[in-house]
Formats: C-alpha cells, structure tokens, sequence
C-alpha cells in the first residue's frame, strides 16, 4: 500500500510541483496529484510510431537527440501548407525523375543485349560494365 505522501516523490510530480509557490504546491492532497499525474501523463500528442531520444557525450558536454515520426494531427498554417506542397512537388518530381532514369537504364540495357547499335561505333559502356558485374 502507498503512504499518503509518496505521490510527491514521483519525477513528474516534483516537476510540477517546483514550478510553483511552496504554499500551493504544499496544499495538493493526495486524490488531487493523482488525477494531476492521470492528466499529465496522458498527452495525446506524445505517442508516435517512432521515438527515438538519447545522449552522445562530445568532449565535456553532453547533446541530446530526438528523432520522432508519425501522423501529424495538428491543423497546419498557411505557411506550413505551402512548405509541405513545395516538399510534396520535390519528392514527386525526384521520383519521377528516378523512375525514367532508371526506366532508360534497362531500355538501353535491353537494347545492348539485343545487339542494337543506335549509332555505329559508339556507346556508353553500361553494357560492358553490366556484364562484368555478372
């Protein structure tokens, strides 16, 4: 069973606590810090597909690092809409111009096994290389 006062030895309770007047933080009751604790540990926006938190120690000091991944429910501004639209129309156009790449890679590599020469003479020297690899 808990004695009446271990709820206050609690880290996210002596964090809330220290933020605030020694008066008010002494006139909390036990049923209070629990339903307080209860909110506060209950974020809705802390819980992400990935979340990855830690420390690198460089020298003396101590960085931290944060990585955090997941749907965004957050209603965006103006300016982040426009930010995202930019980022989609990149990620789009980098796709898509990956794809031809490589879509043009294999059309030629298929051309060369075949033994089509577009132009007599010349080549790019893909085929010789893809030959070698295998």
């Amino acid at each position: 069973m808990r004695e009446i006062n271990d709820i206050k030895h609690e880290p996210v309770i002596l964090r809330f606590l220290e933020k605030m007047p020694e008066r008010v933080a002494d006139s909390f009751n036990e049923e209070q810090l629990s339903h307080i604790k209860n909110a506060i540990g209950a974020r809705e926006w802390g819980a992400h597909k990935v979340d990855l938190r830690g420390t690198i120690k460089f020298f003396r000091w101590r960085y931290y690092y944060v990585i955090l991944a997941g749907r965004n429910r957050r209603t965006l501004s103006d300016k982040e809409l426009r930010i995202a639209a930019l980022l989609n129309a990149m990620l789009f156009t980098g796709f898509v111009c990956v794809s031809v790449l490589f879509g043009l890679i294999v059309l030629y590599l298929m051309k060369s096994a075949l033994g089509i020469n577009l132009i007599e003479g010349w080549s790019l020297g893909l085929w010789d290389w893809f030959k070698e690899q295998l």
